[in-house]
């Protein structure tokens, strides 16, 4: 979540703030934090960052009052030399970038800070600190066309950052510069740093880090601009851009696309036409519990800014958040107002009461926890290059994932190591458990997929020993015996492995994992760890119960 400030003046300037109006602001689920005299401050959450900024706020809420139609923009073609090449070297970096030319703009103090607030709020959230997204900004009258995308190495990189009085290297960038401290991590495990460089190889900046202050330094007198996103997800950066694009279009400029070349493979950006999904009236009752007619639909979807035909919803380009019909849903709940669901009481009777398994894992946490552990909950999706890294077999991929989050997972591993790689800069030593929900395929089940609970424990650094003793304790504690077994996996050190059995079965396997997977996940520390499933664990208690 992040919390917005706009200028109250200018906020009125299209909307009079009464209170039916910050009634309005809540109910469209962006919290009203403070009004004063001179500001309003609204919370945003991380699903709508096309809300951050004063324009793309005015944008969505208008329309939420009825008071706009959902908008469309105007874009021009790339015109000569509206080109961004992109080289093989960023490939195994930041192997992609989504770029815009806009004209026509007129900056003043307050619309600079404005767009930089946008700026760094973007790379906040959806950009994950920089690592996901980063953004660039850059007056066009500095710049000679066309772009440049490529990978150096450190040393041959020189430039003056912005905001600093000297010329550095990219090595002397990460140790000298304030923004190079503070995000050196997303370049440190990499022999070459990724640059954008105009047609005269001038240096416009080094993603995710800091700009040129030659050529990347917007001022009153810009009034056309270069932007960039640089990234990982293609789709992503797409959706960020038109983010940027519309909210600059929004101040008066005039969008134009760019000509991304990809060796063989060429791509237009921005692209704002609306993206179509299929919606199912019957989904939307029985989701909602109401008896919405298509009209009604109709109406509700729009003042989400989306077109409704043919049971086709059109989805506006800056929406990063609208993956599946159910995210199309909840917008319709959201215009239709939480406050104007009325609650029931079902007909029938029952008696609420725990399950037994939960009654399980919630012991298991407060075991876990009790012993200094930190329980962590994880997505139920993984990438497919992760499931390479562990050699992964028969996966489940979904069918029309919008995201790299694709396979189900198949164990807890996947998701422990992505939490040690992206924690790796915080304090030592980092323990922690997650009991969760794992994926494999079933012919016996009717989906084909069967669903079981498995419970993980990590530690960072540490070793087989210590886990065994939190495992010997965990046993005591639930009153069960189990055997370990020598065994052998390839993502565990050989000799330092073991598989759990319980009742004779094989459940589980605990180790310190090997270098080489520590490796592959930028993990610095050594690593303990120990997965079980836990449908054993209930068999045997629910039978001495």
């Amino acid at each position: 979540m992040t919390n917005v400030r706009f200028s109250r003046k200018e906020f009125e300037k299209e909307i009079k703030i009464t209170k039916e109006i910050e009634e309005k602001i809540s109910l469209f689920g962006t919290p009203l934090e403070s009004l004063s005299e001179q500001e309003i401050e609204i919370e945003i959450f991380p699903n709508r960052p096309d809300l951050i900024s004063l324009q793309g706020y005015l944008r969505g809420f208008k329309n939420f009052l009825g008071k706009e139609k959902p908008r469309k923009y105007k874009i021009n073609k790339p015109e000569k030399d509206y080109k961004v090449i992109i080289s093989p070297s960023v490939k195994e970096i930041r192997p992609f970038t989504a770029c815009a030319i806009i004209k026509n703009l007129s900056f003043s103090d307050e619309k600079i800070k404005e767009i930089i607030d946008l700026q760094e709020k973007l790379h906040n959230t959806i950009g994950r600190n920089r690592k996901k997204v980063a953004i660039g900004i850059y007056p066009l009258e500095k710049i000679k066309l066309p772009i440049k995308y490529e990978a150096l190495p450190p040393e041959k990189i020189k430039f003056m950052p912005l905001e600093f009085d000297k010329e550095l290297t990219g090595l002397q960038i990460l140790q000298k510069h304030p923004a190079g401290k503070e995000y050196a991590h997303l370049l440190q495990d990499y022999k070459e740093f990724p640059v954008f460089m105009d047609a005269d190889s001038k240096i416009l900046s080094m993603p995710p880090i800091i700009n040129s202050h030659e050529t990347g330094k917007v001022s009153l007198e810009t009034k056309e601009v270069f932007v960039e996103c640089s990234g990982s997800d293609f789709g992503i950066l797409k959706k960020t851009l038109n983010i940027i694009v519309t909210t600059l279009s929004d101040l008066g400029g005039k969008v134009y696309q760019m000509e991304l070349n990809y060796g063989k493979n060429k791509e237009i950006t921005p692209d704002l036409s609306y993206e179509k999904i299929k919606l199912s009236l019957e989904n939307v009752n029985s989701l909602l519990g109401l008896k919405l007619k298509e009209s009604e639909i109709e109406k509700l979807l729009a003042k989400m800014g989306h077109e409704y035909k043919n049971k086709s919803v059109s989805v506006p380009p800056w929406r990063t958040d609208i993956l599946h019909e159910v995210d199309i849903i909840e917008d319709i709940a959201i215009a239709y107002g939480y406050n104007n669901f009325i609650p029931e009481i079902p007909n029938i009777s029952s008696t609420a009461e725990e399950s037994f398994e939960s009654k399980i894992k919630n012991k298991i946490s407060d075991i876990l926890t009790g012993l200094g552990l930190i329980e962590t909950s994880s997505y139920h999706l993984i990438k497919l290059e992760e499931a390479k890294l562990l050699g992964l077999q028969n996966t489940i991929e979904l069918e029309n994932s919008k995201t790299d989050y694709k396979l189900l997972r198949q164990n807890l591993l996947i998701p422990s190591l992505r939490i040690l790689d992206e924690n790796k800069d915080n304090e030592y030593p980092q323990k922690f458990f997650e009991i969760g929900t794992v994926f494999s395929k079933d012919s016996n089940m009717e989906t084909g997929i069967k669903e079981s609970e498995n419970l993980i424990i990590a530690s960072s650094p540490g070793n087989f020993t210590e886990m065994k003793q939190i495992l010997d304790y965990l046993a005591k504690m639930l009153s069960i015996k189990y055997e370990i077994k020598e065994s052998s996996k390839k993502e565990f050190i050989e000799g330092r492995t073991g598989e759990i059995k319980i009742n004779n079965k094989s459940c589980g396997f605990i180790g310190e994992i090997h270098p080489e997977i520590l490796r592959a996940w930028s993990i610095k520390m050594p690593l303990s760890v120990l997965e079980i499933s836990l449908d054993e664990i209930f068999k045997k208690l629910n039978l001495a119960a």
